[in-house]
Formats: structure tokens, sequence, C-alpha cells
């Protein structure tokens, strides 16, 4: 029997609702840095094998001059202007829909959205996420780049579980209903 490959957000967010500043800067996340404190990213990527961005946010993991954190899974790059592979990625730039199918079909662990906006607007649009973590930092922006874009369509969620840590960070887990 198949496993049932859930399709999950894991994003950090400002309290009032931006992933980045308007220049893309994502700096203030370290407001929560904390010796040994992950928010437990490691036990979460332990349970994907593929890992789906936008080009500006595959751009901005390039720009960090590190090895790229998921070489060892299967990466989407969801590119209106880039084809084919590279070292790291597959550029897709055909029907998410199509290619979130495809991935689910397959036997696999989950499929982690590793954002940025567009690519989560696009997904939330068509009701492909299963799942949303989103790492609250306590900071407001006031600006910068939404989480989530507007869509025509509402989404029912049930919250799955919560934490709170000592830096502040809120973590809320919900699952479309």
């Amino acid at each position: 029997m198949k496993s049932k490959r859930k399709v999950i957000l894991y994003i950090a967010s400002s309290v009032d609702g931006f992933i980045a500043k308007k220049n893309g800067d994502i700096d203030w996340l370290s407001v929560v840095e904390r010796p040994g404190e992950d928010y437990g990213y490691e036990s979460f990527i332990n349970t994907v094998d593929t890992v789906i961005m936008g080009r500006k946010t595959y751009d901005k993991v390039l720009s960090f001059g590190i090895e790229f954190p998921h070489k060892n899974k299967d990466c989407y790059v969801i590119s209106r202007t880039k084809t084919g592979n590279d070292e790291n990625v597959t550029f897709f730039g055909g029907d998410v829909s199509n290619l979130i199918q495809e991935l689910k079909n397959k036997e696999g662990k989950n499929i982690f959205i590793d954002g940025g906006s567009e690519v989560v607007r696009e997904l939330k649009s068509r009701n492909l996420i299963d799942e949303y973590v989103i790492s609250y930092i306590p900071i407001m922006l006031g600006n910068g780049i939404s989480l989530f874009q507007e869509t025509k369509i509402d989404t029912k969620l049930e919250l799955v579980d919560s934490k709170t840590f000592e830096s502040g960070l809120v973590q809320v887990i919900y699952r479309t209903v």
C-alpha cells in the first residue's frame, strides 16, 4: 500500500505576516537564533525527501555561500524563466498541480514547500497544501513580502499543534480540512 505523502509548507513569518523585507532581506530571522535550538527543523526535514521552492527563494539560498542544504533531496524550483537542471535542482515551469499529483503518486516521504510567497499562493489557491507549519518570529516588519498573497478561495484549517519557545517564537501547525 502506498503511503500518503503530505505537502507541507514549513516557513517563518514576522508576526505581521511577512517572510522577507521588500528587498528580500531575511536577517531579522536571527532574533530567535539560540545555540542548540532549531525549532524542530531537523526532525521535520527527516520526514521529507522532496523540496519545492520558487526561483527567488532558490537564488536567496545560493547567495548564502554555503553548500546547498537539500543536496540529498529531490528539489524542484518553480520558474517561468529557467529550465532543465543544475547541480542542485530541476527547474519546473509547467502546471504545479500536475507536479504535485505526480509526486504524490510516487512512493516517498513528505514534500516540503520552502517558499516563496508566489509558490505558496499558487499552491494555496489550488488547495494543494496539506499542512502549514508557521513559525512566527517576535518582530513586526511593517512591510515586506507577504507570506500569503491574495487568492480567491477560503482555506479551512484545523489546529494540530502549537508550541512556544523562550525566544518568543511561536510555532503553529495547521492541517487543511
